[in-house]
């Protein structure tokens, strides 16, 4: 009975160790992260929480989504924003286009899509009663306009979203469960339960599943590719899109880094903001780390099994934490972060 007793202690403290082991080395956790930037830091932008930022290249400006993330999901009335940074001739001024907008709103993920000269606007919104919502606008001429809220049973940890047309959309869950033990597994064990739903105008379907924390999303048009990261596992996948909206997975992209959002520049290559250090992250966000170590990678995507991955930028976290997003406009990368007072420009060498 003692020698059984002693089996079992064994096997239990093997797994302990073994979870342990797997939760550090998969969240990055012994990874040196050292200062890096062939370029400058060209300004600060002073707006707190810019933790998406998407830019029209077209028409020169940068859609900013930004809140207070210290306390995430809000517990009581947020009033978040969206801002319009004008980034044509190095003018960097910005334009709140919600401050007339009277409901709760701590937005997320954003995506906007342009058909003549209005652009239709969508952003997830977080609220205090732990529901979530997709709020719809159309904006032309710097006014943004509330059309509706979409909600569904389906939202049930919405990050981030892509539109494919004024209707149609992919919209990521980063969780399955969203409180108690089964979070805690979800997050630690890096389980790869989440998913991509795809919204046809009518209805939410899910089209991708098994993914560790589905997070940043975008779709390339002109390659027909949905790429989707998953920060818990360090990488990208990458799916094809059918003509009814499902999708067909080709293949993951290891980028040893958690991946957050997704901007692909006019050559078709990715630009992700990103964290080495998901557990120091998870500690900062909660308030109990000061800083957060961020990276920028870009992906230049070829095609199956033909990719390379470029580390653009990183820092320990005195300059920037928690980076979200790098959205490039010609020699600019606009990036982003979770919690900082402000988001920064920076300026590459040629």
């Amino acid at each position: 009975m003692k020698r059984f007793r002693k089996r079992i202690l064994l096997i239990l403290l093997v797994a302990i160790i073994a979870f342990v082991a797997h939760t550090l080395i998969s969240t990055g956790f012994f990874r040196t992260v050292e200062n890096k930037f062939k370029g400058t830091v060209l300004k600060k932008i002073p707006i707190p929480g810019a933790e998406d930022i998407t830019v029209s290249t077209s028409d020169g400006f940068a859609l900013i989504s930004s809140t207070n993330r210290e306390i995430h999901p809000p517990v009581k009335e947020e009033k978040g924003g969206l801002y319009l940074m004008n980034i044509k001739d190095n003018d960097f001024s910005i334009t709140h286009l919600t401050s007339s907008y009277q409901k709760s709103f701590a937005p997320h993920g954003i995506s906007m899509i342009k058909k003549d000269s209005t652009y239709k606007v969508m952003a997830i919104n977080h609220t205090p009663d732990g529901q979530h919502a997709i709020e719809v606008f159309t904006m032309q001429n710097k006014i943004l306009v509330h059309e509706k809220t979409l909600t569904h049973p389906s939202l049930v940890s919405p990050n981030d979203l892509v539109l494919i047309d004024e209707n149609r959309f992919y919209v990521t869950n980063d969780h399955k469960y969203t409180d108690g033990f089964g979070k805690v597994l979800e997050e630690y064990l890096g389980l790869s339960i989440s998913n991509v739903l795809y919204y046809d105008g009518e209805n939410y379907i899910e089209v991708a599943n098994g993914i560790a924390y589905a997070n940043g999303i975008n779709f390339d048009t002109k390659r027909n590719l949905l790429f989707v990261a998953s920060p818990r596992a360090f990488l990208v996948k990458v799916y094809s899109r059918n003509l009814d909206g499902s999708l067909k997975f080709v293949e993951d992209i290891p980028c040893g880094t958690g991946v957050d959002n997704i901007e692909i520049d006019t050559k078709g290559n990715l630009w992700i903001g990103a964290h080495p250090n998901l557990l120091r992250f998870g500690s900062y966000a909660k308030g109990k780390k000061e800083t957060s170590p961020s990276e920028i990678i870009k992906v230049t995507y070829r095609g199956e099994n033909d990719y390379d991955i470029e580390q653009v930028y990183t820092n320990d976290g005195t300059v920037m934490s928690g980076s979200t997003v790098a959205t490039p406009f010609e020699d600019f990368i606009i990036t982003g972060n979770v919690m900082d007072d402000h988001f920064l420009i920076l300026k590459t060498k040629n």
